[in-house]
């Protein structure tokens, strides 16, 4: 992990051949993209990475970005057990899912649903969702 600052912004950041993600603290955002490939282990060890990132709080919002994916590895077992036991985000997180295809797009409306929280949308583009979660109500702590 590498911990960069920039300012008042802090950033921690981990790279796999699965997946990078970026914690930025001060914009209470955590952002993922995932590579080609995504397993149920994919995910559940991206889970694990933030859960043990200090920087880390369930409450900040999510960006997942699923555009480069292609081989989408998971059966419905998988879902179920990733939106009740490995999703580490708090129910009042915002979350936003970027898709460029319909498989990608069924993929986060699945978890969406299966989360059912009202602050979970499906984006088409990088700057739509970063609008809609630059949208949200500021919530300190």
């Amino acid at each position: 992990m590498q911990i960069t600052s920039s300012g008042l912004e802090i950033v921690a950041r981990r790279e796999t051949a699965r997946f990078l993600f970026n914690v930025d603290v001060e914009k209470r955002i955590v952002f993922v993209r995932f590579g080609k490939k995504i397993t149920a282990e994919d995910i559940r060890r991206y889970a694990e990475c933030l859960r043990t990132t200090p920087e880390f709080n369930p409450e900040l919002s999510e960006m997942v970005d699923l555009t480069e994916v292609e081989d989408l590895e998971l059966q419905a077992d998988d879902f179920l057990k990733l939106a009740d036991e490995i999703d580490c985000f708090s129910p009042r997180a915002w979350r936003a899912f970027i898709v460029g295809n319909s498989v990608q797009n069924h993929a986060a409306r699945l978890h969406k649903i299966l989360r059912t929280p009202a602050n979970m949308r499906i984006f088409n583009s990088l700057e739509q969702a970063r609008g809609w979660i630059e949208s949200r109500p500021w919530i300190s702590g």
